[in-house]
């Protein structure tokens, strides 16, 4: 059933549901707030990064 993965009908069939659940007046706006949700995301995620070797990397604590 899914061994070929998403075929091009596959998105074609999600795209159209997307557009019946939110409508087109409202899709713009839901879009707007899915981007920013992701770079909100990204952003967190790159600063547990850094701040995890910046632990990692910096000296050791005296005993």
């Amino acid at each position: 059933m899914l061994r070929n993965g998403l075929e091009p009908w596959h998105l074609l069939v999600v795209a159209i549901v997307v557009i019946v659940l939110f409508g087109s007046k409202k899709l713009p706006e839901a879009a707007r707030g899915l981007g920013k949700s992701m770079r909100i995301l990204k952003s967190e995620a790159k600063a547990m990064k850094d701040e995890g070797s910046a632990h990692r990397a910096g000296p050791a604590a005296p005993r």
